[in-house]
């Protein structure tokens, strides 16, 4: 007997609600151009699918901290080796990612492509943006969900000597610091033990930058008062903590034209609004792309392609498997946040997609582009296995036409953050 993986979700309960929504897409479409019913039901379905006014939820910073965390986000010394900074893999030009399809840490060069030729060491997935990543109920982050609070208290990799049991983002700012390839390189300068990633070695190379800095005679004093303490006194997590309130405020979405829509009275286009009610209705993106940064923060199995080596090695990437080691997480990922989406490309966890698309397109019809010629048997072994877990485990969309493609595409790039005022 085959076992069939499911979601929480009532199968009936899902088949009356996809038809009611394909419904009332169908009396929507039969009025032209952007009437007030149609603008007024695509903010009541943004509103019932979790978005609120984008100040509701934002963090309050410390401009001190907010100062210092700027110049460590660009600086160097952060890096095990000391050739990269945060700011090597989260640029401006890409919205706070870099462009490419896997990111280049250590021994990397240049920007965008250039740092793809140079030769630096490739990290597995794609890079994530940090639009929201500091907000109120962003509580899951990474593409495997590898932070995470609970009720229970923050789930990370470091057990029991998680940094703060309250704060997500403070957690997630200590590992890149740490990671082989990331921002620590892979030679012969590096001992066998502080390549295990574990607690230990992470403690080993936290007391190495935090020297680093307590030596460096502008950083030691800046970092010391904003945190309220002696340089002597100074530890890691001061410095996590500068460079959390960095994040939490440079990358707060404080508008977006979407958002101006819903609660200001702004104006979308004929193709961004017909987009938007293909997003909340009859494409069904908002089943998972829910809340103000358009994302559950759950994790789904989708029959995307793998690009590179993958984090499991081979071409291949378990996902949330590599955190839980349940099976019934095999292939599933972390649903992205839209935020800036149209400027952070490519896609996916392992940036195989190189248009958004292609994205959709793989949403609702995945075999329709599928080429498994240049493919090896593993590969396309893997391909079949993430496909079985999708049909298995998601609710299937409906088809969409290229032109209906094409406008929630229009209707993604009014989600690029822009500055608090228009």
């Amino acid at each position: 007997m085959r076992t069939v993986l499911r979601t929480s979700w009532s199968p009936m309960k899902s088949v009356i609600k996809i038809m009611l929504g394909i419904s009332a897409y169908c009396l929507l479409v039969s009025f032209s151009g952007n009437s007030p019913m149609r603008e007024e039901a695509l903010r009541r379905a943004a509103i019932q699918a979790g978005v609120v006014p984008l100040e509701e939820i934002q963090i309050e910073t410390d401009p001190d901290l907010v100062e210092i965390g700027a110049v460590l986000f660009e600086s160097e010394l952060l890096s095990f080796n000391g050739d990269t900074s945060c700011s090597t893999c989260h640029l401006d030009e890409f919205a706070s990612a870099d462009g490419l399809p896997n990111a280049v840490g250590t021994g990397g060069h240049g920007e965008g492509l250039k740092r793809l030729e140079s030769g630096g060491d490739v990290v597995p997935r794609n890079t994530l943006a940090l639009w929201g990543r500091g907000s109120k109920g962003f509580d899951t982050l990474f593409w495997d969900g590898k932070i995470k609070r609970t009720d229970n208290g923050i789930i990370s990799q470091f057990g029991s000597s998680v940094p703060s049991n309250d704060d997500p983002l403070f957690v997630a700012v200590h590992l890149p610091f740490v990671e082989i390839r990331e921002m620590v390189v892979r030679d012969s300068g590096v001992r066998e033990d502080l390549e295990k990633e574990d607690v230990d070695s992470a403690a080993e190379i936290y007391s190495v930058l935090t020297q680093r800095i307590q030596e460096d005679i502008e950083l030691g004093p800046a970092i010391a008062a904003a945190n309220e303490v002696s340089v002597e006194a100074l530890e890691f997590k001061h410095i996590a903590a500068s460079v959390a309130a960095f994040i939490r405020e440079r990358f707060s979405v404080r508008r977006t034209r979407f958002h101006d829509f819903v609660f200001n009275g702004g104006e979308l286009s004929a193709e961004e609004l017909e987009g938007g009610l293909i997003f909340y209705g009859k494409g069904r993106c908002s089943s998972c792309h829910t809340g103000s940064l358009l994302s559950d923060l759950k994790f789904h199995a989708m029959p995307f392609l793998q690009a590179g080596f993958g984090k499991n090695g081979f071409g291949v990437d378990y996902g949330r498997f590599n955190v839980t080691y349940d099976t019934t997480d095999l292939y599933k990922f972390r649903t992205p946040p839209l935020i800036s989406v149209a400027k952070t490309g490519p896609w996916t966890h392992s940036g195989s997609m190189s248009s958004l698309q292609n994205v959709i397109v793989a949403h609702l019809d995945p075999l329709s582009a599928y080429d498994g010629s240049g493919r090896s048997a593993r590969q396309r072994r893997e391909d079949l296995a993430r496909l079985a877990r999708w049909i298995d485990t998601e609710a299937l969309p409906e088809p969409l036409s290229g032109q209906e493609i094409e406008s929630v595409v229009s209707f993604l790039e009014t989600l690029n953050a822009g500055p608090a005022d228009p």
